[in-house]
């Protein structure tokens, strides 16, 4: 496997944001605590040490061990969850949806990034342990969001009834029929039997993820746990009798604009979801001093709503703005690992974090990458290219590959400019003598400049045609690498490459290193 980096902005793949974040722009930093650094780590374990208690930490064991009970669990998973119940034992995280078998390429890269700097940071601070953790976004409620998946040109859909609830919670009924049984020998057995093995899309996420990574120690969070949503009751408390996180996040999102960044995601004045008895999550809303549940009959008054919080903190979900949040209260974690648009709305909830005295961990983008696979390497070296000369556009392509097989360049720039000399004099020439031909002379030389402009595109036509087998071969291996325009992490499935190349896991975790800040081609040799 040859291995290579260049700059995520060279890629144009990824917004200012998150390229000047890697560049440490000094607009950026009063929106985060600590740039990823092997050194800033050192802070950070101090701090989180200082704040994450030991309630805390029995409450978040005594959760897992819960959740893996049914798990045949490998030795490396066992081994850190006895870990976790150490003072001395810190977390380093990515969340992501139950995508259908695993969705798109960059939730692997998430994990390994996730478990890669794990293993760096005990290299680092071997007086400390450190485990990495997937945390399951089972209260998520977009079921369109997760549930297809593409592999090889093809898109597999699960069609489900009563959609709306926590995915988590959702049973598999029609899985098999829309999908399982579609797929053909190829598909690695431990796929389909993590869905056949489980009533709950929760479980069968969690038994494919723990095959996958469970030997490098990767533990799954669910944190829609009656007893872990004991960590969230104050939070949501304060969020029921102030609406503070409104407040907090509406501030910064004038701050980032003022520094021309556009805000990812806009809080709600209550920034919860209600789970009914129904199985569905439906938005909470102040309306004339009582809060209502949306689609449903539900109100409460603040008090009414305080109690039952008391009560039952597990009928109460936290969007997008208040997750974070919780996932900082159960875990004791360092790093937040996330792909652009995550980092980007990590960064409106500092003050969120401050103002219920957490500490804001370490933001770091994961590993984004490009597999070139054998048939396609070999095709980029028949053209003459690299395989980082793929970001370019494609008729930037068209010319350097055109320039190395002796294509011409077709340009007229130099007549279009002299043209545009005749025509200025001919213009003064007309001024002079008669100045109503002003105009007439205009319209001939725009009439003249869009002729020359048409032979052009005419002659450079021509000069590809000579050349058509290469281009419609480099056109196919764009497409090919770059699906719909787009980065292959975004629309491809694992499955894709892992059946044609089982290493491919470990081929990532040796090839990516999460502090680089680089984009990584891999490209088979």
């Amino acid at each position: 496997m040859h291995v290579t980096t260049l700059p995520y902005a060279a890629t144009g793949a990824f917004s200012a944001l998150v390229t000047d974040y890697l560049a440490q722009q000094a607009a950026l930093k009063p929106f985060y605590h600590r740039f990823p650094t092997l050194e800033a780590f050192g802070g950070q374990i101090e701090e989180k040490q200082a704040s994450y208690s030991a309630e805390s930490r029995e409450r978040l064991v005594a959760g897992l061990r819960e959740q893996y009970k049914e798990v045949n669990l490998p030795p490396s998973v066992a081994a850190n969850l006895e870990l976790l119940a150490q003072p001395t034992t810190f977390t380093v995280t990515t969340g992501h949806q139950l995508n259908l078998f695993t969705g798109p390429l960059y939730f692997i890269y998430k994990i390994i990034t996730t478990v890669k700097l794990s293993q760096q940071l005990k290299a680092k601070y071997p007086q400390y342990d450190f485990v990495p953790v997937y945390w399951m976004a089972t209260e998520d409620h977009d079921f369109a969001e997760i549930n297809h998946f593409q592999l090889f040109g093809k898109r597999y859909e699960w069609q489900a009834e009563n959609v709306g609830g926590p995915v988590g919670r959702m049973t598999l009924d029609g899985l098999e029929e829309n999908v399982l049984s579609q797929l053909s020998a190829d598909v690695p057995a431990a796929f389909i039997e993590a869905y056949r093995k489980s009533s709950t899309l929760a479980e069968a996420t969690r038994l494919l993820v723990t095959e996958l990574f469970g030997e490098m120690g990767l533990v799954c969070l669910d944190a829609d746990m009656a007893a872990l949503k004991q960590a969230l009751v104050p939070v949501l408390k304060q969020e029921i009798s102030a609406q503070a996180s409104f407040k907090a996040v509406q501030t910064t999102n004038e701050q980032l604009t003022a520094a021309n960044y556009k805000p990812q995601v806009y809080a709600r004045p209550v920034n919860l979801f209600f789970l009914t008895d129904q199985g569905k999550r439906e938005r909470i809303e102040p309306e004339d001093d009582s809060f209502v549940v949306r689609n449903t009959d539900l109100r409460y008054s603040t008090e009414e709503l305080l109690e039952l919080v008391g009560k039952q903190p597990e009928c109460l979900s936290p969007n997008v703005v208040l997750r974070p949040l919780y996932q900082e209260l159960l875990l004791p974690n360092l790093c937040y690992i996330g792909g652009g648009a995550e980092v980007a709305y990590w960064f409106q909830l500092k003050q969120v974090f401050a103002d219920n005295k957490v500490p804001f961990p370490i933001l770091l983008l994961r590993n984004s990458g490009l597999y070139v696979g054998k048939a396609s390497a070999g095709k980029l070296r028949k053209l003459g290219l690299t395989a980082n000369d793929l970001f370019q556009p494609l008729p930037e392509l068209k010319k350097q590959v055109g320039s190395a097989i002796g294509q011409e360049e077709v340009s007229l720039k130099a007549q279009q400019e002299a043209l545009g000399g005749i025509f200025k004099e001919i213009t003064d020439l007309a001024q002079r003598l008669d100045p109503t031909l002003v105009k007439t002379v205009a319209a001939e030389a725009q009439k003249a400049a869009a002729g020359i402009g048409n032979l052009e595109k005419r002659l450079s036509k021509a000069a590809e045609n000579k050349h058509e087998i290469v281009f419609t071969q480099l056109t196919a291996l764009k497409d090919k690498l770059f699906p719909n325009g787009d980065l292959q992490e975004r629309v491809e499935n694992v499955l894709s490459i892992i059946i044609n190349n089982p290493e491919f896991l470990q081929q990532l975790f040796d090839a990516f290193d999460p502090l680089a800040l680089e984009f990584t081609v891999l490209e088979e040799e």
